[in-house]
């Protein structure tokens, strides 16, 4: 399983607004209001409730559930008729890496050091799934194919993780260095990412949620909050966090990301507020019990 199998949507090119798949909004659930709460696993009626308010029917919630528990994203526990779900270690990895990538580096990279990190891999032809597997992960750790078997990121990226997961380790050479002055930057960039289309993603999601706040806030916080969080993952998921000395100097993360922390701020409290009031849970030692 690959991280952007998790964090996708559902779109018809990289412009239009993104419609989450049922998973990528149940993982923001679980971000959103399970992640910092250590041990605590929620009944599944209220997931139903939370996800039916974004859109997402009973049906596609259960069945959702049915497969992240058995593809070991979630754990669940039978009380009487009452099924309640809660995080395996690892759906909070990939949690807490979002959650990283959220809050803590956000979209604007603008303390860049002017290193890089190279990594090569040569696979077997018939490894299609391995080779998937990993250039999904480089994407999005933020490496773009300089050349074919040749990636690249900005900074210093530690992806030693990654290739050990798939098992790839004999097959992947990983370097850091600094690019000599006779690299065009700006052109190498041009041709490694496709800047267009994820300027067109930060565009398109400031346009929406600036309508929003225009509109006023609303009286559904939670939901608010739940399709802002998995809309700002899509938004960012095809963005390495370029160096911002070689983007234009209108770059529209800027914009974005300043109208998604301020929806943020403002859903935050009235969010836990309504969490706390509508979700039904159980905390350790319950879940400590847990097959």
């Amino acid at each position: 399983m690959e991280d952007d199998d998790i964090l996708d949507s559902s779109v018809s090119n990289s412009s239009d607004i993104p419609q989450p798949r049922p998973q990528s909004l149940m993982l923001t659930f679980f971000g959103n209001h399970v992640l910092e709460e250590g041990d605590l696993c929620v009944y599944s009626g209220s997931i139903i409730d939370v996800l039916g308010r974004v859109g997402v029917g009973e049906h596609a919630v259960r069945s959702t559930l049915t497969r992240m528990a058995n593809r070991g994203l979630l754990r669940r526990q039978r009380e009487g008729r009452r099924m309640y779900f809660g995080l395996t270690p690892q759906a909070t990895r990939v949690l807490h890496d979002g959650r990283t990538r959220i809050w803590k580096k956000g979209a604007v990279n603008d303390d860049w050091d002017g290193s890089w990190t190279l990594l090569a891999f040569s696979l077997p032809d018939s490894w299609k799934r391995q080779r998937h597997d990993l250039r999904s992960r480089l994407a999005w750790s933020g490496f773009g194919a300089l050349y074919s078997g040749l990636w690249i990121a900005p900074g210093n990226v530690d992806v030693s993780a990654i290739v050990s997961e798939l098992g790839l380790a004999d097959h992947v050479k990983i370097f850091h260095a600094r690019a000599d002055v006779a690299t065009d930057m700006g052109l190498m960039i041009r041709d490694t990412w496709d800047l267009e289309s994820i300027a067109a993603r930060y565009v398109t999601f400031d346009k929406r949620w600036t309508a929003h706040l225009n509109a006023g806030a609303g009286n559904d916080p939670i939901g608010t909050r739940l399709r802002l969080v998995s809309e700002w993952l899509w938004t960012i998921r095809t963005d390495p966090r370029l160096p911002a000395r070689h983007l234009p100097s209108d770059w529209p993360a800027h914009a974005a990301q300043k109208t998604f922390r301020r929806i943020a701020q403002q859903t935050e409290a009235p969010a836990l507020r309504m969490a706390r009031e509508l979700l039904e849970t159980r905390s350790a030692p319950e879940c400590l019990n847990w097959p």
